[in-house]
């Protein structure tokens, strides 16, 4: 995970281009990845943690009746979050992640392992629906991160 953060970190700053995330299930786990290199300051705009369902109203201006139609595990969910993620920080690109990362929670519909990671470029946006193998929560949460930094480092081709 070390390099494609590195490698992120290096596109970004030679291209000037900043990033922001807004992080459910992962708690962090991205943008600490992207701080823990040398330079991220020059690239790394904003982070917020939206773990619970008023947090994701209230800071991500979520509409409820999404949360409430669909869950705040769907692809609605992380449109809105990242579209707003998006707005607030004013960053070329922005991603959202939301999932249920287990061992509890998952259900037939959503099981252990789905993860939405929004990504928004410019004004792009796109979802990316995620099935990880239950290895445990922190498994899942590693490779949520893995894939959001390959989405992005993919975006930037």
């Amino acid at each position: 995970m070390h390099h494609l953060s590195n490698k992120l970190v290096k596109i970004l700053k030679k291209n000037k281009i900043k990033i922001s995330f807004a992080e459910s299930c992962t708690g962090g786990l991205l943008s600490s990845s992207i701080v823990s290199i040398n330079g991220a300051s020059k690239v790394f705009h904003l982070g917020v943690i939206t773990y619970s369902n008023e947090s994701k109203i209230q800071i991500l201006k979520v509409p409820k009746i999404i949360i409430k139609k669909y869950g705040a595990v769907s692809q609605q969910c992380c449109e809105s979050m990242v579209k707003n993620i998006g707005k607030m920080s004013k960053s070329y690109i922005a991603i959202a992640i939301t999932g249920i990362a287990g061992p509890n929670g998952g259900s037939k519909k959503k099981p252990v392992g789905l993860v939405y990671i929004g990504l928004k470029k410019g004004i792009k946006i796109n979802v990316f629906k995620c099935l990880f193998k239950n290895k445990g929560r922190i498994n899942i949460q590693k490779a949520a991160v893995k894939k959001s930094l390959k989405i992005i480092l993919d975006s930037l081709k």
